[in-house]
């Protein structure tokens, strides 16, 4: 699968210059968020992290084949020397007696290099195939966390747009309410409207700058947000595009990428792992064969006068050591009971996961099909409410419709143009979703 082009040099070198504490904000587009949360986001750290610990952990399980060689020394000075029992009969003594002998020096000395190697162990290749496929699912799960991160700064920053959309739509509505208001001004000086219909107006001029306010305090809390998930300090001030980009694609054309959805390869991968654990506990029945050998030098010391002395004498051996286990109460049976029923469980997941994915996809797809619909009713709604409302204005104006009409006509406004920025919500986080379930979230366009 191809990734997204993830320009980490320039970013850095950017990023480096500036340090983080431009002049003047600059503005952000799309990628270049997602590109610097690859290189600062700290969950994805964490994943390439655990990438490289699986690696590691590989490598141990195949050091392990690797020959051992360990250095031994060790001095022991016998206060009491070894008391053995020797058969009386060798001294012409009578049968069934015993003489108490004691042998050797008081003081003793050892240092030899101890060899071991495993030439068959069965445990140690079934190590070395499960740290495989967990190197696997490390790598996997980073690519899961960087779609996760990818489809997160996605909605932050479409919900950035949005929001200054919204702050857009309501200083154009502060920009009307405001003309309306002076044009009541002046009919009530000219006695030709109430003093209460010019409060109708200041009343709702007040309420859209206390929703300037509010929609205002959401855009700063995303753009909070959009700079944690891409790893940069809070203090860091950025814009972001205003224009919302966005491509109508039909449902039928988000076709399978190839591969199954992260949550599918995930699934069938713990599978995976969970079998060779499983082949790893049959197999510990085995036999395990290893090659060891010793050689050193064994030294006898002497210190009374006048036979004191200090020799040393050479030893060294080598073999092949068989271990088989007989019996181990049952304990190796119960595991093996144990991880079937968990193998059993994977597979069921995997089933359910993939089923899962299906009907997500299939959903997603009647989504993606409404808000395409509604996102061309309502972008027409907002015209021809646009439209009414400059008409209505207009006869107002002339004395041929009311107060209450220019009212209804501007709340119409308002809630066209809200409907139009829901339905475009939901396009775009259909459009992402749709994208993730079908294993498109990162490949390049």
């Amino acid at each position: 699968m191809k990734l997204v082009n993830i320009r980490k040099q320039y970013l850095v070198l950017l990023l480096f210059v500036t340090g983080f504490t431009p002049v003047q904000a600059q503005v952000w587009t799309l990628q270049q968020c997602i590109d610097t949360a690859q290189v600062y986001n700290k969950t994805l750290q964490i994943g390439r992290n655990n990438i490289s610990i699986s690696q590691q952990k590989r490598k141990e399980a195949i050091a392990n084949l690797i020959p051992r060689i360990t250095a031994n020394a060790d001095y022991k000075y016998f206060t009491d020397l070894p008391t053995q029992l020797m058969p009386a009969s060798i001294f012409g003594g009578p049968a069934g007696t015993f003489k108490e002998a004691q042998f050797g020096v008081q003081h003793n000395i050892n240092a030899n290099f101890q060899l071991t190697m495993p030439l068959y162990n069965p445990q140690l290749g079934g190590a070395m195939q499960s740290t495989k496929i967990a190197a696997e699912l490390s790598g996997m799960q980073l690519q899961k966390a960087e779609e996760q991160i990818y489809f997160d700064i996605s909605n932050l920053y479409y919900n950035g747009q949005l929001l200054l959309r919204q702050l857009s739509f309501i200083d154009s509505n502060i920009a009307n309410t405001a003309r309306l208001f002076r044009n009541m001004q002046l009919l009530k000086e000219q006695l030709m409207a109430k003093g209460t219909d010019v409060s109708k107006v200041q009343l709702q001029k007040e309420q859209l700058e206390t929703q300037r306010e509010s929609v205002s305090s959401r855009y700063d809390q995303v753009m909070d947000a959009l700079k944690f998930a891409m790893g940069i300090p809070l203090q860091q001030v950025i814009k972001i595009e205003q224009d919302i980009k966005y491509q109508i694609n039909k449902p039928d054309s988000y076709r399978d990428a190839g591969t199954p959805a992260i949550d599918i390869r995930l699934a069938s991968t713990q599978s995976r792992f969970l079998q060779r654990e499983l082949t790893t506990l049959k197999r510990s029945k085995l036999p395990s064969v290893s090659l060891f050998g010793t050689y050193g030098k064994t030294g006898f010391g002497y210190d009374k006068q006048p036979n004191d002395f200090l020799k040393f004498y050479p030893i060294g051996f080598a073999g092949i050591q068989i271990s088989y286990p007989l019996f181990n109460g049952t304990v190796t049976q119960r595991k093996i009971g144990q991880k079937k029923l968990e193998v059993k469980n994977s597979e069921l997941q995997v089933q359910l996961v993939t089923e899962q994915n299906l009907m997500q996809t299939n959903n997603t797809k009647r989504q993606l099909a409404v808000a395409q619909k509604s996102i061309e009713t309502s972008s027409a709604q907002i015209k021809l409410a646009q439209t009414i409302y400059e008409q209505t204005f207009l006869q107002q104006k002339q004395g041929t419709a009311s107060l209450t009409d220019v009212l209804l006509a501007d709340t119409s406004l308002r809630e066209a143009q809200q409907n139009y920025l829901s339905v475009v919500v939901d396009y775009l986080k259909a459009d992402l979703e749709l994208k993730k379930l079908t294993n498109q979230l990162l490949i390049t366009n």
